[in-house]
């Protein structure tokens, strides 16, 4: 005997208002699931800061089924994968989107449940469906495979289980429209260079990228905090810059740098934009020098 389990459909997207409605409607028509609006303003256009969001965020929550959109190859040959993390599934087109996100959800699963990381994901390309447009395959083709992913799981739930990795797996497997694959783009972030005085140990600069910058205007690097973290000041690009582990460590309109609850280094100004203090945007490189 199987009972509805309950796990939820989140949705993510760069699509503003209103098109997540209709991914919500065809969801709904599909599945009495929960539906949970992660954020509909991804960065529009770029997978790898979207990647990186839903990296941080997507842990936070219990076994789903995550809807994540932020699609530039809409209509192209780019396919649609379903990839396994622990307990979770993300479907999310082929642009490197869903592999950081899955990693970190398999990673914490694992990590919450035997406090060891892991990488457990296993990758399916969706097919089967067929798109009414060439231009919104989040309502056309993701939206209806998250639902039916998760009829799926709910339906391989036996009664008195919450359900987990095996009966996700397998319900995978069983669906005829998915296919395993070893081939798939995956958008990492890019590694930071470190220079070290003489081939020592302490390094005296970081380069790293930004990522993003959010709505705060606070700069992301893709610095790890602790190369920053418990020093007095670095010099960002030239400039001397003195390091918080708190906005208020500055005075208001201050620039300083800090380190994120994501674990990376931010260029940022107590109630003010980094982003405009320090010159900086999406993809720009980014110095941090010691000493």
């Amino acid at each position: 005997m199987t009972r509805t389990a309950p796990f939820p459909v989140t949705l993510a997207s760069d699509f503003g208002s209103p098109y997540p409605a209709a991914m919500r409607g065809v969801i709904r028509r599909r599945t009495d699931a929960e539906v949970i609006d992660v954020s509909h303003d991804l960065p529009r256009g770029d997978p790898r800061a979207a990647a990186f969001w839903l990296r941080f965020v997507l842990p936070e929550f219990p076994p789903a089924v995550h809807c994540a959109v932020v699609d530039p190859g809409v209509g192209t040959d780019r396919a649609a994968l379903a990839v396994r993390a622990g307990a979770h599934v993300v479907v999310a087109p082929d642009n490197g989107l869903a592999l950081p996100p899955a990693r970190a959800l398999a990673g914490e699963e694992t990590r919450r449940a035997t406090g060891r990381g892991g990488d457990d994901v296993d990758v399916y390309r969706i097919d089967g469906f067929d798109p009414a447009s060439s231009t919104f395959h989040g309502r056309d083709v993701f939206a209806p495979a998250a639902a039916d992913v998760r009829e799926a799981i709910a339906a391989s739930v036996v009664e008195g289980t919450t359900g987990g990795t095996r009966e996700v797996s397998e319900a995978l497997q069983d669906l005829a429209w998915l296919t395993r694959v070893d081939d798939y783009a995956d958008a990492r972030l890019p590694e930071p260079t470190v220079r070290d005085v003489d081939g020592g140990s302490a390094p005296v600069a970081v380069e790293g990228e930004v990522v993003v910058v959010d709505d705060f205007g606070n700069v992301i690097t893709t610095v790890p905090g602790e190369y920053v973290r418990g020093r007095d000041r670095v010099r960002v690009n030239g400039e001397s810059v003195p390091v918080g582990e708190t906005f208020a460590d500055v005075p208001a309109g201050d620039p300083l740098v800090t380190t994120g609850s994501h674990g990376y280094a931010e260029c940022d100004v107590n109630d003010g934009r980094g982003a405009d203090a320090f010159g900086l945007s999406p993809g720009q490189r980014v110095e941090f020098r010691f000493g």
